[in-house]
């Protein structure tokens, strides 16, 4: 199914938490709502489930207004952050529940309702616990017990709230390609909020991301992460060192470092912001063809496959480099070592002189 989201808006008292949002959602497309905390992002997911009713705004199922229609005729399949499963039920009553609750002419016979719970358990790797209960599982278990239970109903859309966000790193990292591999296998449309970028980068088709109650830039993760529309999307993806300075005459400034800035050709003088990522730096005993600055290493975290290396000049931000473990044992640096530092790619975006950014490069 087709979700269309046109122009909401939505305040709660004197907080604005959705201004003027507008995206589509595809058939069978898995797209994340990624943001901080009172991004709008829930707000946005609960509107489209019928649990909130916009100030303003549509919602289209398929081309139809679904904006008014109760989140009963709505046949949403939402999964709550904190599983909200009866504790009383077995995991097999627990995802039976929706079945036997539809009117009675709508209803299942008892032995095609056990039928399709056991074909959900199956799938969400799940069929040898149906006669455990809730607390005889593991946060991990429980979560794909709530992800069945929203399957059992035969949603036209699946809807995540922070799914994973009480479980620990591993576990979540588990579930989250596990959830990957199952919407590949059952092709629903769903849409997920989060508001860890590693889990949007990794399991979505396509990511929304919300900053203050606007969409600031939507795409496929490699298109937010290579070529961010502003500074915020640059700053909130990934670790970045940012350096401030002015451009001029086609070039930005920042001490030390120069580089080729041709949006700003023929204008006036102006203060920019450059972001570079953690992994576009290198570092080097002496210095380099490319442009850089000396600092000194402060903090060394080796363990992992990329290691974490923090330095500092004194006067330039503190940087944070990532290296690759084989290039870490050739450089071999200790703390106190005086290196060579030099961005390969820095991305320019115009600043203001108290440091703070506007929200896109000039155009050309």
């Amino acid at each position: 199914m087709r979700i269309e989201a046109c122009g909401i808006t939505k305040s709660f008292g004197s907080f604005l938490a959705l201004s003027g949002i507008s995206l589509t959602v595809d058939p069978g497309e898995l797209v994340a709502l990624l943001g901080p905390s009172g991004s709008g992002k829930t707000s946005l997911l609960r509107i489209i489930a019928g649990l909130e009713n916009p100030d303003s705004g549509h919602v289209l199922f398929d081309g139809e207004d679904a904006t008014r229609r109760d989140v009963r005729e709505r046949q949403v399949g939402f999964v709550f952050q904190h599983y909200a499963l009866f504790r009383r039920m077995t995991v097999f009553e627990n995802v039976a529940f929706g079945l036997k609750v539809k009117p009675r002419k709508e209803r299942l016979s008892r032995d095609e309702i056990r039928a399709r719970v056991k074909e959900l358990l199956r799938l969400v790797q799940l069929d040898w616990l149906e006669d455990r209960y809730p607390s005889e599982l593991s946060g991990g278990q429980r979560q794909r017990v709530a992800l069945a239970r929203a399957l059992a109903v035969e949603p036209r859309v699946l809807l995540l709230d922070e799914p994973f966000g009480s479980l620990d790193t591993r576990v979540r990292t588990e579930l989250r390609r596990w959830l990957r591999r199952l919407h590949d296998e059952i092709e629903l449309t769903s849409v997920f909020v989060t508001h860890d970028q590693e889990e949007a980068l990794e399991v979505a088709d396509r990511v929304v991301l919300l900053n203050q109650g606007r969409v600031e830039q939507a795409g496929a993760p490699e298109d937010l992460f290579e070529r961010p529309a502003s500074a915020f999307v640059m700053d909130f993806l990934g670790n970045v060192t940012i350096f401030r300075g002015r451009a001029e005459d086609g070039r930005a400034h920042f001490g030390p470092l120069a580089i080729e800035y041709p949006e700003h050709a023929g204008r006036p003088s102006v203060p920019v912001a450059g972001y570079v990522r953690a992994h576009r730096f290198d570092l080097a005993r002496g210095e380099g063809q490319k442009s850089g600055f000396w600092a000194v290493v402060k903090h060394v975290s080796p363990s992992g496959a990329l290691v974490r290396i923090d330095l500092s000049d004194g006067e330039l931000p503190s940087t944070r480099v990532e290296l690759s473990r084989e290039r870490f044992e050739a450089l071999n640096p200790r703390i106190g070592d005086r290196l060579f530092v030099m961005p390969s790619e820095m991305r320019v975006f115009p600043g203001h002189e108290d440091g703070t950014l506007t929200e896109r490069p000039p155009e050309t």
